[in-house]
C-alpha cells in the first residue's frame, strides 16, 4: 500500500512594531511539482510514499502579513489540500512567528483549517523555527512537532527531516504519537539566546538526551518571538511522544531548565550603544571588524531602511568601510538613472518606514546590478571612504555570495557593517572582531522597554519578581495511554 503525504506551509516572522505590511510579492512561493523539485524539500523520498505537493510560501521576516495576502495563500493551500485527498499524512513546514492583520494566532488558524480539511484520522506533523510561538490551539491539531535546535539556524534541513521522518515512522508502524507542551513565561531575543553561547548551548545540547528517553520521539525548547506584541508570545518546551508519563516528565524538565537559566542569558559578541562600538572600531587595527546593526536586522523582522549607522560613519569620516546594505528603492532608481560612474546627490534611509533615520550625501555609482527584475536590483555607491550597497527590496547580506556577486570582498575591508544580530554562519568565522551595536529599529534589543500592551504577563524580563512551576498541557489528540 502506498502512503499519501501532502506537503506545504507558510514560513515567516513578523514584528508588530513595523508599519510595512507584507504583500504577495514579498514571498517566494513554491507550488505543485516546483515544491518537490526545490532543494528546500529535496529530502522527501521514501519507499512506499507518494508526496502530494501543495503550496509553500516563505518570506524574509518583516512586518505583519496583510490580511488579504494571508487569506489568498490560505485559500489556495486549502484548495490544493482538498484536491489531494484522500491522505494518510500531512507535513507542514512552518516558522511559527507570523503575525497577520487582525489575527493573534495565524499559525493556529492555518493548521486548524488544514485539520478541518483532512479530518481526524490523518497524521499531521509540523516543523518550526525555535523562535516560533506555540499555542494550545496549534498543539491540539498536531500529532508530531519538531523545532530547530540551533541559532544561527544551521539545522533547518535536519529539523524538517526530523518532522517528516517521524510522520513516515508513525504511518508505517502504526504508532500513535502525540504532543505535550509547557509554556515558560520568558521572552528573550535571539541575540541573547544564541546556541553558540551559554547557557543556551548546554540547554540545547541536552535535548538529544531527552530524545533517548523511552517513549519520547522528539524534545524541543522554543525561545519564542519577542517582537510581536500579542498574547501568545512565550518560550515553551514541546515534546513529541508515545508515552504520556514520559512526555510530562521530560516537558517539565526542559521548561524548568529554561526558567532556571533566565538570568544568565547575555549577548555573545561585544555589545553596546552605537557610539561606543564605533569608538572600539576606531581603536582596532585587526580586520575585518564586523559591526551588526541589530535594531534594523531584516532577518529578525527589521525594516532594513535605516541609515543611522551610515550617518554616524560619515560624521566620523570613517575610511575603508563597507555597508551592506540599506533598502531604498528611490535612491537605487536614482543611481540607475544616473548610470555607472556618475556622481549624484542622494538621500538614503526612511524609504519604507517614515520613522527610520535618513542621511544626505554626494555619492559615486560604482556598480549597478539589474538582477532578474526590478525588485532584485542593487547598486554599489561610494561616498568618502565608505562603500554602500543599496537594495530595491528588503533583504539581508549574510552570505559571502551576496558580496562577491557585486565584486566586493567582505574579508578585505577594515569595517564591515551588516544589518544583523548574531552573525550568520558564513560571516562569523571572518569577524576580527565581531561587534554588535544596540541601534534603533522595530526589533531593538531594549526588551524591557518595548511597548507591551498585549503580551501575557507576568513574563520575564518585562516582570522580574514572580514564581513559576511548569504546567504540562497535552494535545487533545494525545493518546490516552
Amino acid at each position: 500500500m502506498t502512503l499519501r503525504i501532502a506537503v506545504g506551509g507558510i514560513h515567516t516572522e513578523c514584528s508588530t512594531s513595523s508599519p510595512v505590511l507584507m504583500q504577495p510579492e514579498d514571498f517566494r512561493v513554491l507550488r505543485g511539482k516546483d515544491l518537490l523539485a526545490h532543494e528546500y524539500f529535496s529530502f522527501l523520498e521514501a519507499d512506499g510514499v507518494e508526496h502530494m505537493p501543495l503550496l509553500h510560501a516563505r518570506a524574509v521576516p518583516g512586518g505583519p502579513v496583510s490580511r488579504s495576502t494571508y487569506e489568498g495563500f490560505k485559500a489556495e493551500f486549502l484548495e490544493r489540500l482538498e484536491e489531494a485527498l484522500p491522505l494518510d499524512g500531512l507535513y507542514l513546514a512552518m516558522h511559527g512567528a507570523m503575525n497577520v492583520e487582525g489575527m493573534d494566532d495565524a499559525e493556529g488558524d492555518w493548521i486548524s483549517a488544514a485539520r478541518a480539511v483532512v479530518g481526524p484520522d490523518v497524521i499531521v506533523s509540523a516543523s518550526y523555527d525555535l523562535h516560533g510561538n506555540v499555542t494550545q490551539r496549534i498543539v491540539d491539531q498536531l500529532d508530531i512537532f519538531a523545532g530547530y535546535r540551533t541559532a544561527p539556524h544551521i539545522d533547518v534541513r535536519e529539523t524538517m527531516v526530523r518532522a517528516w521522518s517521524m510522520l513516515v515512522r508513525a504511518l508505517k508502524t502504526g504508532e500513535k504519537p502525540g504532543v505535550a507542551w509547557a509554556p515558560v513565561p520568558v521572552l528573550l531575543p535571539g541575540e541573547r539566546t544564541s546556541t553558540e553561547d551559554e547557557p543556551a548551548k548546554s540547554l540545547y545540547l541536552k535535548l538529544p538526551e531527552h530524545d533517548a528517553v523511552a517513549g519520547i520521539w522528539d524534545a524541543n525548547l522554543m525561545v519564542g518571538y519577542v517582537w510581536a506584541d500579542e498574547p501568545r508570545g512565550t518560550a515553551c518546551a514541546v515534546v513529541t511522544a508515545v508515552d504520556r508519563a514520559a512526555a510530562e516528565t521530560v516537558t517539565a524538565a526542559i521548561a524548568q531548565s529554561y526558567w532556571d537559566a533566565r538570568d544568565d542569558f547575555q549577548f555573545g559578541p561585544v555589545t553596546g550603544p552605537l557610539a561606543d562600538m564605533l569608538d572600539i572600531a576606531e581603536r582596532t587595527e585587526t580586520r575585518p571588524i564586523i559591526l551588526a546593526d541589530s535594531g534594523d536586522n531584516p532577518t529578525g523582522g527589521g525594516v532594513g531602511d535605516r541609515a543611522d549607522v551610515l550617518a554616524a560613519l560619515i560624521a566620523r569620516d570613517f575610511k575603508d568601510v563597507l555597508i551592506a546594505g540599506i533598502t531604498d528603492r528611490p535612491a537605487l532608481e536614482a543611481c540607475f538613472a544616473a548610470g555607472e560612474g556618475a556622481t549624484l546627490s542622494l538621500t538614503v534611509g526612511g524609504s519604507l518606514d517614515p520613522a527610520s533615520a535618513s542621511v544626505s550625501f554626494q555619492g559615486k555609482v560604482v556598480l549597478l546590478d539589474a538582477g532578474n527584475d526590478a525588485a532584485e536590483r542593487q547598486a554599489v555607491v561610494q561616498t568618502g571612504g565608505i562603500t554602500l550597497v543599496l537594495a530595491a527590496r528588503r533583504r539581508p547580506y549574510h552570505n559571502i555570495a551576496d558580496f562577491t556577486r557585486l565584486g566586493l570582498d567582505p574579508a578585505k575591508v577594515q569595517l564591515l557593517v551588516v544589518k544583523s544580530g548574531y552573525l550568520s554562519p558564513e560571516l562569523a568565522p571572518i569577524a576580527n572582531p565581531n561587534l554588535m551595536a544596540l541601534t534603533d529599529g522595530v526589533i531593538n534589543q531594549d526588551i524591557e522597554n518595548l511597548k507591551s500592551q498585549r503580551r501575557h504577563q507576568p513574563s520575564y524580563p518585562f516582570v522580574k519578581d514572580f514564581s513559576y512551576t511548569p504546567k504540562v498541557e497535552f494535545s487533545q489528540r494525545f493518546p490516552a495511554k
